[in-house]
Order: structure tokens, then C-alpha cells, then sequence
């Protein structure tokens, strides 16, 4: 493959980041518009590309071609762990107080995500925070979230939900915590993340 050809546009990245996060999930390319916001036609063309750039499996059903993402390719969960790595610095800029504070879990946890409506509008009530750390880690993060509550910074109220990494399989059929892990921003250790989808859906 000629290396211009394995160029990515911005558009291309969000298509194949969606469908890497919906796991449980198959589009086609009039849902993925619809999504994304985007042409359909367009939005066809584009996961055609991503399908020859070995980063989307293409599945014809009927008469209708769908999507999702190509797991079992090294270089794609690669690909997406470096896509992944950038999203800490593309957190909106109503979160960067918050972004700022959660730095302090880097030592404690596992991986860490921020889903919810605060990663997509600015009216948003309260911070939902996805915690991964094992039990032994417990006091250290009581102490940090103790810390962030005090120092003000974030304004409104965080809401964290904790698991342990050898309960995350068990959530596996839990649609709420597919809803967590797919609808998010991932702000500590997005190898973590690659590898708990991968494990979810090979498991």
C-alpha cells in the first residue's frame, strides 16, 4: 500500500474511533452519517477506505454493507491506541479544570474515562468519572477525590463509579457500563481501554 493511501482525515479518525468504541455495534454508512453528522454519501466512501486500510471489517447483511472495527488486526488496536492518546488533549474546553484535576489519579488507577453529558455540552449538571484501580489503591484514591472536592477547581459536583480491573469482564452484558465505556473520553492509559474492548469482545 502506497504511503499516501494510509493517510487519515479527521473524518476518517472519527468514523473508525466511534466504531472502535461501539463494540457491541454494526453500522452502515447511513447510520454512522446520521451519528456523525456527516454526507451519506460521504460517510460510504470513507468506510470503504478505512475497510482497504485494513481498519474497518465490511459485512454485507441482505442488501444492506455494515461496518465495525477490525480487532483482530495489531496494527489497527495500535492505530487506535495512538488515536486514543490525543483525546486527553482534545477534552472541551469546559472540562480543562477538570482534565487538570484528574492528572492526580495518573499514579492510582488502571484507566480512567469521563463519559456522560459533560464530555458534549457545557449545560451539563454533574462530572460522571470511570475509575479502574485495584482494591489496594482504595485509600489513595479516596484521598484524591477528597483533594479535588476541596480545592474547588471543578464547579460542579463529580460522580465517580469505581471497578476493579477483574470485574470489568463481569459487567460485560451491563448495558449502562457499555453505555460508559463507549460514550467517553479516556484520560488515563488509552492501551488499557484498547485491551479492555478487546477483551470484552473476544471473552
Amino acid at each position: 500500500m502506497a504511503v499516501k493511501n494510509i493517510q487519515f482525515t479527521k473524518i476518517e479518525i472519527q468514523i473508525a474511533k466511534y466504531l472502535f468504541k461501539h463494540y457491541k455495534d454494526r453500522y452502515n454508512a447511513r447510520q454512522l452519517a446520521r451519528i456523525l453528522n456527516i454526507n451519506h454519501a460521504h460517510a460510504n466512501k470513507l468506510c470503504n477506505l478505512l475497510a482497504d486500510k485494513k481498519l474497518l471489517v465490511r459485512e454485507e447483511i441482505g442488501n444492506s454493507v455494515f461496518f465495525s472495527y477490525e480487532y483482530s488486526n495489531k496494527l489497527a488496536i495500535k492505530f487506535m491506541e495512538y488515536t486514543l492518546s490525543l483525546e486527553e488533549k482534545e477534552f472541551p474546553s469546559w472540562l480543562s479544570a477538570l482534565s487538570h484535576s484528574l492528572k492526580k489519579f495518573k499514579d492510582c488507577i488502571k484507566m480512567g474515562l469521563v463519559f456522560g453529558s459533560s464530555i458534549n455540552t457545557k449545560d451539563f449538571n454533574d462530572v460522571d468519572v470511570l475509575l479502574v484501580y485495584g482494591v489496594e489503591k482504595s485509600k489513595d484514591i479516596k484521598r484524591i477525590k477528597d483533594e479535588i472536592r476541596k480545592s474547588g477547581l471543578v464547579e460542579k459536583p463529580v460522580r465517580y463509579v469505581d471497578i476493579a480491573e477483574k470485574d470489568v469482564l463481569l459487567n460485560r452484558e451491563d448495558k449502562v457500563f457499555y453505555n460508559m465505556l463507549s460514550d467517553s473520553l479516556v484520560f488515563h492509559n488509552p492501551e488499557k481501554y484498547a485491551e479492555v474492548i478487546k477483551n470484552l469482545i473476544w471473552f
